[in-house]
């Protein structure tokens, strides 16, 4: 229960001295810094300033990809088709030249993180990049398809451009294929954070490491968890406040839990998974499934499955 402040003369007349006390308070954090730092193996006094990604700037970047991926939709209100292709350019410029940026850091704070030398990080992140910047024609296509995706699933959907400027699943997807290719070429730090701006804007966490199909579509989208070792295949539609997600965390010897094992369900093609459904652990759902609304599922089940909370009743031994 919360508390009432006093506010009677008497208290008033106290007051509170030492501008804050922010003496008191700046050494006191020093501390638990310095306690965690301790505490994690952390290195103390290190020279130079905070060398990490940063989540401002790859807010810009990302608005800027989806700028130059669909300019006559997501770029500037005064574009014109003819300067089409300069806008694209430039933007691209920009936006990639500060991605290096943000890679390079990412890349010496990992060197720093293992011991290594970082000496050859700006070279690396420059070729990660080049790599990532030829990718994006694809990465455009596949997006057509998810679009598409969008429009045909959706009968309240009236256009592409609607489907484009609208809808939240679909600025999940853009970033989200953004993300899955730097986080398996190299930089998952700012795979990450594109993830979780998306998140943030979309109420859709969808881990970078995911692997997604072609004509995704996200209906609604708020509450949807696909985990990192999610594979789904193409065609697949879900609804809000779906889970894909990991039935146990195995650990080693000292308690700490295993990183990177396959522990999300495998989606196969053609899949509708309907709102709130839960779907745990690394089990497959057939091709041309539907899984029903609230299902709580920790089995696979055979291509053209049709599940919902009443037949898993029934084959549960329970009156339907």
């Amino acid at each position: 229960m919360s508390t009432i402040p006093d506010l009677s003369p008497e208290s008033c007349a106290e007051g509170v001295t030492g501008h804050w006390q922010l003496q008191r308070i700046v050494g006191e954090l020093r501390a638990a810094r310095d306690d965690w730092r301790t505490s994690n193996g952390r290195i103390s006094g290190e020279k130079g300033g905070r060398e990490l990604p940063s989540r401002e700037a790859m807010r810009d970047i990302l608005d800027a990809l989806c700028g130059a991926l669909f300019p006559m939709r997501l770029g500037p209100v005064d574009l014109r088709e003819e300067s089409e292709d300069f806008y694209v350019g430039h933007t691209l410029d920009v936006a990639l030249n500060s991605l290096l940026d943000q890679a390079r850091l990412e890349l010496r704070y990992a060197a720093r993180q293992k011991g290594q030398d970082a000496s050859c990080a700006d070279v690396h992140a420059e070729r990660l990049i080049q790599d990532f910047a030829s990718a994006l024609p694809t990465i455009r296509r596949i997006l057509d398809t998810d679009v598409l995706a969008a429009y045909h699933g959706d009968p309240a959907a009236r256009s592409v451009d609607e489907v484009l400027l609208c809808y939240p699943g679909i600025l999940a997807v853009i970033h989200h294929r953004l993300a899955h290719h730097l986080y398996h070429n190299g930089l998952p730090l700012l795979a990450r954070i594109s993830a979780e701006l998306a998140h943030s804007a979309t109420g859709i966490d969808i881990h970078p490491g995911a692997q997604i199909g072609p004509s995704f579509f996200i209906d609604h989208g708020t509450g949807v968890v696909i985990g990192e070792t999610a594979i789904i295949g193409e065609r697949v539609r879900i609804y809000q406040a779906v889970t894909l997600g990991a039935k146990r965390f195995p650990s080693d010897e000292d308690g700490q839990l295993l990183k990177g094992h396959a522990r999300h369900p495998i989606v196969e093609d053609d899949v509708v998974i309907y709102a709130g459904a839960t779907i745990l652990g690394r089990i497959t759902i057939g091709k041309g499934s539907t899984i029903g609304g609230n299902v709580w599922l920790t089995r696979g089940v055979p291509a053209g499955s049709n599940v919902n909370q009443a037949s898993l009743q029934h084959e549960d031994g329970c009156p339907k």
